[in-house]
């Protein structure tokens, strides 16, 4: 698939980081998501921020094409507004059965 830009490819990445960002604050801070994607979060954004050349800025990004870079930078926003209203940091609703972890049955 190919993304129509229509603003500068570092600037839509800054965009999006901030977004994910600002989602991830309303998550609890012990949360596993929030505490491992606001880090890795915040690299991205320090390299986007750092780094006015595309190419250098993909070979330091590792995640191919900048266009390929902005549609995992969006799946991520939606992953992180979904994990915002799923709360699987709080407690299960019920307990789960004493041996649905042992193997074999």
């Amino acid at each position: 698939m190919i993304v129509r830009l229509l603003q500068p490819c570092g600037a839509r990445l800054s965009i999006l980081y901030t977004k994910i960002l600002d989602v991830l604050a309303e998550i609890p801070k012990n949360a596993a998501y929030r505490k491992y994607t606001e880090q890795i979060t915040n690299e991205k954004l320090a390299m986007v921020k750092a780094e006015p050349d595309v190419k250098k800025l993909e070979d330091q990004l590792q995640g191919g094409q900048l266009e390929e870079v902005i549609l995992q930078a969006e799946h991520e926003l939606s992953l992180a507004r979904k994990m915002r209203d799923w709360k699987p940091w709080e407690p299960l609703v019920e307990e789960p059965p004493a041996d649905q972890w042992k193997w074999p049955i």
